[in-house]
């Protein structure tokens, strides 16, 4: 067989080649299911910006909400006053809130952002984003709604006002 023909024959089957190295490769690495309104929330134990540990199922019993931002998202900025009033109102009923910072800010950043903002609640300036992980969250702003059962009943993608706040957890906190 002459040079050129063995060096066709190589590249004709190149393409084959690398298509099942991907597949030997991908078969290894363990897909982890998506979660789905209805799941069981993924348990976590986190450190707050101010020392305090959150533990999510020291929570059980209490709605929860949520909150994965970062500081340079308008949505974060425009509606965290509706989750103030929010938390404000209930949080004597049971309500928990949490802000989930993604971001890659410094926590200077991070607390002109929450003392600018007033923010009464938990804030968690995630390194290596353990929880956005656990809940599959790639974008913010993005809210997630967790019962008292601890199941996750929302996923809310970009801003968030106080009527769907109501509609979605004000069953639990009367």
């Amino acid at each position: 067989m002459g040079s050129k023909a063995k060096w066709k024959r190589i590249y004709l089957l190149l393409p084959i080649l690398v298509v099942i190295c991907g597949l030997l490769l991908g078969c290894g690495e363990e897909k982890k299911p998506r979660l789905q309104i209805g799941d069981k929330a993924p348990d976590f134990r986190v450190m707050t910006m101010d020392e305090q540990l959150i533990h999510l199922g020291g929570w059980k019993g209490n709605p929860v909400i949520l909150r994965f931002w970062d500081t340079e998202c308008k949505y974060c900025r425009a509606d965290t006053p509706v989750f103030n009033r929010y938390f404000d109102k209930y949080k004597d009923k049971g309500l928990k809130v949490v802000y989930i910072n993604t971001g890659k800010e410094s926590a200077d950043v991070v607390k002109d952002f929450i003392k600018d903002l007033e923010i009464p609640f938990p804030v968690i300036m995630e390194k290596g984003e353990q929880v956005a992980m656990l809940f599959n969250v790639r974008i913010v702003p993005q809210t997630v709604v967790i019962d008292p059962e601890q199941t996750i009943i929302a996923a809310i993608l970009g801003g968030v006002g106080e009527a769907e706040l109501k509609e979605l957890v004000g069953k639990f906190l009367n």
